[in-house]
């Protein structure tokens, strides 16, 4: 199943399939290590439901929900 990064719940897990956005967001994206194949985790969610954090690649990155929504995640068991 296919969804994006910001619709994630917090331990749900998964493997980049596809970063959308357009220009600097998804150059942005790609210099941060969020590629095609890469593993991701969701770790936290704040209150108010922005921004969010996640495990890629052995270190913590924090994310705006609106960079998320650019990230296609397919799920799958860590």
């Amino acid at each position: 199943m296919i969804k994006l990064l910001s619709e994630f719940k917090p331990t749900e897990a998964g493997k980049v399939v596809r970063v959308g956005g357009e220009g600097r967001m998804r150059r942005r994206l790609l210099d941060m290590g969020i590629t095609p194949g890469a593993e991701v985790v969701m770790r936290k969610v704040a209150p108010l439901g922005d921004p969010i954090e996640v495990t890629l690649r052995g270190y913590e990155l924090t994310l705006r929900k609106a960079e998320a929504a650019c990230v296609e995640v397919e799920i799958g068991d860590r």
